[in-house]
């Protein structure tokens, strides 16, 4: 049998040496340039704004927001191809973008569409470790652990095991990250099935986008919600490395474990409430919001008074601050003019609306939240909802299926840089104490 020809992968090829012969240059000239400095307060919380990595795909910014490859989320939706008769960009654009630095054409993501379909059989033993999990176990458990019983495909741990050259890593990460990226729909829409519609599954249509072959597994055939699920899986790809779900797969992936070892790692930390988890907290939070109140639609004024007894009981406003922006999420904005262009009518949006205007003020009022703005979780879950998907808790599956682009066209960028173990340096209390102490002796 004839190999397939793969022109997104000759492509690259033909890029990447490029590249990394501009990296080795850069820390063989500047090795020791001082790119800034870092604090205490900075060690303790997180190390929020150290500069401890590189990720070619995207950049965050705290006044501009994300920008894949220097290209804003409007520019985005503008520039990339789009299904026939679509109006929304189609996830294979942006992950040929976030791979090769390169607007797509047409014909290039139909190529990289029919490419992701030829691979994406599940083997049968993946599904049956799902079957084999209690059906009340969260989708995310479930999704996590597929992701594992699919490393069994793992070509580049079969290859490492019989001895391969470093500069051929690359070849295999990028194979078992296309192989991966095909196969999550599948999985995550058995997934959903198995758990919300009693085991009834849907096969998949290879003649649909990978977008919209998601939604028609899912179950859902309307052309909207295909539409959503094409902008929805476009704008939730990458956010830059530091995020947990990034940098926790950049993390394990620099053990040179393999693509499934290393997305399963970030699907792990994106299921913490405080990352992808938040969009099911949002949904929680506004249908307790109408709950408490009698049911009916509220005024802003019992929105603010909501979210003030929300702040006094110690909790967060689920889908407002993050650690990096300062403005509201461009990603909230690109959902919002889908609601406004296409639904224009749904009571939890428009609740979502009054939610926007009502609670800035009031936690910028409190002096202690740095960022009083919405992110992208503040609107996903209600979109959703509209459209029938009312199963809140796989919302961060969905979520997953998307960061799998950006995370793992990162890890192919990792492995053809040659991008070493991560292993940064960490001290005691009494250590950094003494530090403390010894420098202000010297003044």
């Amino acid at each position: 049998m004839a190999a397939m020809k793969d022109t997104l992968k000759e492509k690259f090829a033909a890029k990447f040496p490029t590249v990394a012969a501009e990296v080795k240059s850069l820390v063989k000239d500047h090795g020791s340039f001082v790119l800034g400095q870092y604090t205490v307060e900075q060690v303790y919380q997180g190390m929020k704004g150290m500069l401890g990595m590189v990720t070619e795909t995207s950049k965050l910014d705290s006044e501009i927001g994300i920008k894949f490859r220097g290209y804003s989320i409007p520019e985005l939706r503008e520039k990339l191809p789009k299904a026939p008769g679509g109006t929304e960009p189609l996830p294979e654009g942006i992950f040929y973008l976030m791979l090769l630095g390169e607007l797509p054409s047409v014909q290039d993501v139909v190529e990289l569409g029919n490419n992701w379909a030829r691979r994406s059989n599940v083997p049968k033993h993946v599904f049956d470790i799902i079957d084999k999990m209690p059906s009340n176990a969260h989708p995310m458990t479930q999704f996590s652990a597929a992701i594992i019983a699919l490393q069994t495909e793992s070509l580049f741990y079969s290859a490492y095991r019989k001895g391969i050259n470093k500069k051929d890593y690359w070849d295999y990460m990028y194979e078992d990250s296309m192989n991966l990226i095909s196969r999550l729909p599948r999985i995550a829409a058995y997934i959903y099935r198995r758990t919300y519609h009693n085991g009834v599954h849907i096969e998949p249509d290879h003649t649909l986008d990978w977008a919209a072959n998601f939604a028609h597994m899912l179950g859902f055939e309307q052309f909207d919600m295909k539409r959503l699920m094409r902008l929805y899986l476009t704008i939730h790809v990458d956010h830059e490395g530091g995020n947990v779900s990034a940098h926790a797969t950049h993390l394990v992936g620099s053990a040179l474990s393999d693509a499934y070892y290393s997305f399963a790692s970030g699907m792990n930390g994106l299921a913490g409430p405080l990352h992808g988890l938040a969009n099911q907290e949002v949904v929680i939070w506004l249908q307790k919001l109408r709950a408490d109140i009698g049911g009916t639609f509220p005024t802003k004024q019992q929105i603010a008074e909501y979210i003030q007894s929300t702040l006094a009981a110690g909790k967060v406003v689920p889908g407002y601050g993050h650690a990096v922006l300062r403005k509201t999420d461009p990603r909230f904005t690109a959902q919002q003019e889908f609601y406004r262009t296409y639904i224009k009518s749904d009571e939890l949006c428009e609740i979502v609306q009054m939610v926007y205007e009502v609670a800035p003020p009031i936690l910028e009022s409190t002096g202690k939240i740095k960022n009083p703005w919405p992110n992208v979780d503040a609107h996903s879950g209600a979109l959703l909802l509209h459209y029938g998907l009312k199963e809140y808790e796989f919302y961060t599956v969905i979520f997953g299926v998307s960061r799998a682009l950006g995370v793992l066209a990162s890890l192919i960028w990792d492995r053809a840089l040659g991008h070493p173990l991560e292993r940064p340096s960490s001290d005691t209390t009494e250590g950094i104490r003494k530090k403390v102490t010894a420098a202000a002796a010297s003044k």
